[in-house]
């Protein structure tokens, strides 16, 4: 029986290890910086030598490892990683390290294997390689989308979240007209209504947010422009304590900032990035990228519910409405064990609870204004 768990343990850490070699190995071919690509390299190195280890363990008690390939979540990533690149799906490469930091801790081989330390290591890696992509996305445009979601720049979590809103908000307000007994033909009226109303809204608001967010960061780097033009003594001082901050000796961080200092553009674009967080070649990114992703995300979304209703009618058109809309909640719920590291299962049904009681509540509160209207 302790063989048989054991055996069991092993193969989940081995499994575990595969999906990390696979992910890592994919970053690497798609990353277009030599640098941060042969980082990612040496990650996936150590991920197969630790894969290797677990076999040895395995084989130490006589079991077989047996064919293991990387899981559906690592197939997902590394498609998005290619599809997107690398720094999208970064920050959620972040949160799953950081969830499992601590996982060896307890397992005495691991530990005997020096494992956790190397786990902690690559933590580490991965943090500061998500801290030095903060926009997620390449133009930061997904990153930012729905800003109510942002998240430490992770824009798988924002992107999966946009689209959630459009479903679940469009799937509420098309139950809620169905519940009062409507004709198909004013639910579907009422749905295009809702789709287009809530994804304006979304893009509105986040153009909104961008341009707001945009011309803040200018006056800023406006200010320090003029600062550094009247008063370049007191920037080349904060510049070294910024740097000091950072864990440099004093005479090392001086001698940055007498370089940095020499060339004024040089000078201003180190003091924005590190003083006050801002790109100055982005600025935050498109006001009307960002509106355009947010009112495609809500609209991807908000069809689902309303599609049926195209082509179908009465009870025929709600039963599609509810059995497509379920489906689509459930492929959101696996959109967010993506980045949460929860199971799919667990996850897809979370999401179909959700959403169908949220639906089944405007529902019942339609059938009792029909029938109050109605008489």
């Amino acid at each position: 029986m302790a063989e048989r768990d054991a055996a069991a343990r092993y193969r989940a850490n081995l499994q575990g290890e595969i999906d990390s070699a696979g992910l890592y190995r994919a970053m690497a071919d798609a990353e277009r910086d030599p640098h941060v690509s042969e980082v990612y390299r040496r990650l996936s190195a150590v991920e197969e030598a630790h894969a290797q280890f677990w076999r040895g363990q395995l084989a130490k008690i006589g079991a077989k490892a047996g064919t293991l390939h990387p899981d559906w979540r690592t197939r997902a990533l590394v498609w998005l990683a290619r599809r997107f690149g690398p720094q999208f799906v970064l920050p959620t490469l972040g949160t799953l390290e950081q969830r499992d930091v601590g996982s060896y801790d307890a397992q005495p081989e691991a530990v005997a294997g020096g494992l956790p330390a190397a786990e902690r290591s690559h933590n580490r890696v991965v943090q500061a390689l998500a801290s030095s992509f903060p926009g997620g996305a390449a133009g930061g445009t997904l990153a930012r989308v729905e800003g109510r979601h942002r998240a430490g720049g992770n824009a798988l979590r924002a992107a999966v979240l946009g689209a959630n809103d459009g479903l679940v908000s469009n799937f509420s307000l098309v139950m809620g007209v169905a519940g009062a007994e409507t004709a198909g033909a004013t639910i579907l009226l009422t749905g295009i209504a809702g789709l287009i109303a809530g994804a304006c809204s979304m893009a509105i608001g986040e153009w909104l947010s961008v341009t707001s967010s945009r011309e803040l960061s200018q006056r800023q780097i406006d200010i320090e422009a003029d600062e550094l033009a009247h008063a370049p003594e007191e920037e080349k001082e904060e510049l070294v304590l910024i740097y000091q901050a950072k864990g440099l000796g004093e005479a090392q961080a001086r001698a940055l900032a007498d370089r940095l200092m020499a060339s004024k553009d040089t000078a201003l674009d180190t003091l924005a990035r590190e003083e006050l967080g801002v790109d100055p070649e982005e600025l935050g990114g498109s006001a009307w990228a960002a509106a355009a992703s947010s009112f495609s995300l809500f609209a991807l979304g908000a069809i689902f519910p309303v599609a049926p209703f195209f082509w179908l009618d009465g009870l025929r058109a709600v039963a599609a409405s509810v059995v497509l809309s379920g489906l689509a909640l459930m492929a959101v719920g696996a959109g967010t064990s993506l980045f949460t590291g929860r199971s799919f299962a667990f996850s897809a049904a979370r999401q179909l609870c959700g959403g169908l009681a949220a639906a089944a509540i405007t529902y019942g509160i339609g059938r009792l204004v029909g029938v109050a209207v109605t008489g």
